[in-house]
């Protein structure tokens, strides 16, 4: 009976078959978990004989891992999306490069090197200084040679304005053995007072176009500079007007930098006087702080006459006291000697350009045949008024009229390029 029972056995086996539509019908039926437990361990414990005979087919699995693995590879094989994410490389054009003063090359194949001067300017835009100086000063002596020039260039400019001088001398020492030319040389027109503020230009402040709250970056600086006690020297030979409130500000500053006794220079103010003379009319009260700026210039550049007459005029109209003639204070010899405007048709921004719209700028730029907008007394500009810049430049553009942007530093230039600036006008940069 026993031995008849294992005989019996090997007839059972094909019921094995039946079991095996049960992994496709199960799931639905809501029991996967058990399912899941019981099929591994029955299915593997009968034909143990099976498991080498079908470990040899599953040695084909491993192609399929191996071509899985190649995708990870890709990205590391390509680096570009990292200077990517900042600025495409295709941003930089030939232009920026097509300059009688210098010429920067931008090499298209050199992706890490481009990478990294767009990595130090978007730094040195947004206020990072100490991140940026820290890495001009490690690109230095990784880029050794004219290969880095662009780096020593940059790293050049962010030393002056900062006023570093020793640090820049060191530099230039340093440059004139690495690269076998000779180094740019300190500027000394950046003065102790002007590398206190934060590094920006020479003393000398240029009021031009159409003044208002938006476009008031000079009188900034001019405020700045009195609130210093420094020498000033403002042009105003392209200055064409100023709303009210840009008129208090500078009824203000030069008034107190009168009381103060400070040698504040006004190059080119008639032509602004007449025009400011002729809006003014007596009897009508309005537009009461151009007034006070007008007798504010007559103090410094009208015969005492022509003052006194004004000062009545405005007691009549508002019924005020007018302020009483006083000699101002001339400005010293340096200021005195000053150049009595420039010698072109070139708007001059000054200082640091910070979220600046331009708005005034077309009504500036259509009075020019050859538009130039000069940035040598520009030390730092930000995305958003780069971009800005691009938004106002661009309908000028358009309409077929070249526009040139004269005298950026290397900081300010290599922005200038990365938002696509040299696109909408032809910028040239100072040689070192």
């Amino acid at each position: 009976m026993v031995f008849s029972f294992f005989k019996k056995q090997p007839n059972k086996m094909p019921e094995r078959p039946a079991a095996r539509p049960r992994p496709v019908e199960q799931p639905p039926e809501a029991k996967p978990l058990d399912a899941a437990v019981e099929m591994p361990v029955k299915e593997p414990a009968a034909p143990l004989p099976d498991l080498e005979f079908s470990s040899t087919t599953p040695i084909a699995a491993p192609p399929p891992r191996a071509s899985s693995k190649q995708p990870v590879a890709a990205p590391v094989a390509t680096p570009e999306p990292v200077g990517d994410d900042a600025f495409s490389i295709d941003d930089f054009d030939s232009d920026f490069t097509n300059s009688s003063v210098m010429g920067i090359d931008v090499d298209h194949d050199v992706d890490p090197l481009q990478s990294c001067v767009e990595q130090v300017v978007v730094l040195y835009a947004n206020g990072q200084d100490a991140a940026a100086r820290s890495l001009l000063e490690t690109f230095v002596r990784s880029y050794r040679g004219l290969e880095g020039k662009r780096f020593w260039m940059l790293l050049f400019d962010f030393l002056q304005i900062s006023g570093d001088r020793t640090a820049f001398e060191k530099l230039g020492v340093e440059y004139a053995e690495t690269c076998e030319s000779s180094p740019p040389t300190w500027s000394q027109a950046v003065t102790a007072a002007a590398s206190a503020t934060g590094g920006r230009a020479a003393n000398k402040i240029f009021l031009q176009g159409v003044l208002t709250s938006e476009s008031a970056l000079p009188v900034d600086e001019l405020a700045r500079l009195i609130a210093q006690k420094a020498d000033v020297s403002v042009d105003c030979a392209k200055l064409i007007g100023c709303d009210d409130e840009i008129a208090a500000q500078l009824a203000d500053l030069l008034l107190r930098a009168r009381k103060q006794r400070l040698a504040v220079s006004l190059l080119g103010a008639e032509a602004f006087m007449e025009r400011l003379n002729e809006r003014l009319v007596a009897g009508e009260a309005m537009h009461e702080p151009a007034w006070c700026l007008l007798l504010e210039l007559l103090q410094r550049h009208g015969t005492q006459d022509r003052f006194e007459e004004r000062a009545v005029d405005y007691a009549v109209t508002f019924e005020r006291s007018p302020p009483s003639w006083e000699t101002a204070k001339a400005a010293g010899g340096k200021a005195a000697a000053a150049s009595q405007g420039p010698a072109d048709d070139a708007y001059y921004l000054v200082g640091e350009l910070k979220a600046c719209r331009f708005e005034d700028l077309h009504q500036i730029l259509e009075r020019y045949s050859h538009p130039i907008l000069d940035f040598s007394q520009v030390t730092r500009l930000d995305f958003i008024s780069a971009g800005q810049l691009v938004n106002r430049l661009a309908p000028i553009k358009a309409a077929g009229r070249e526009i040139v942007i004269r005298s950026p530093n290397h900081l300010v230039a290599e922005l200038m390029a990365v938002v696509g600036l040299n696109k909408q006008a032809r910028i040239i940069v100072p040689k070192s």
